[in-house]
């Protein structure tokens, strides 16, 4: 089996797996001997994969992209995971937005008061404030997105 074949059945497996097989099976609608034929390293299963529809309905039950992932790093490219997990997923508009703005960025500033504490920022604390920083810009990206929707 081909070495992309073979990462990608891996991954497959690493989906199913976290889904749960029994789980899997309900939600894609496929039986246990289908999903395995997927992530099959036999030679007569070389050439199944996985449906799209069916790797979107896992990856949506899982909660993380692992076939995404996966061919994003096979074609070099690179996805951002929103790893936001809100206890409240109502839209509470623009003045929920504006308090999440300023959460936010008091995050990124204690971030950057911490790393900048010793005088210099070092590798691992640039992660971080580019991490905050991404997250600061999410959130101004929702605040825009429901001042337009406020403004039609």
């Amino acid at each position: 089996m081909e070495a992309i074949g073979s990462y990608l059945k891996k991954h497959t497996e690493a989906l199913v797996k976290a889904v749960g097989v029994e789980a899997a099976c309900e939600v894609t609608g496929k039986s246990k001997a289908t999903l395995g034929r997927y992530y099959s390293d036999h030679e007569e299963h070389a050439d199944r994969f996985m449906p799209v529809d069916a790797v979107a309905q896992l990856e949506m039950a899982s909660g993380y992209p692992h076939l995404t992932q996966a061919l994003a790093e096979l074609s070099g490219a690179h996805i951002d995971f929103d790893e936001r997990r809100p206890n409240d997923t109502s839209t509470g508009g623009v003045n929920a937005d504006v308090i999440a703005l300023s959460q936010r960025f008091a995050m990124l500033m204690s971030e950057y008061q911490q790393s900048i504490a010793d005088g210099k920022i070092t590798v691992n604390e640039a992660k971080r404030l580019l991490k905050e920083t991404t997250l600061l810009q999410q959130v101004l990206v929702d605040m825009k997105l429901h001042l337009e929707d406020e403004s039609v």
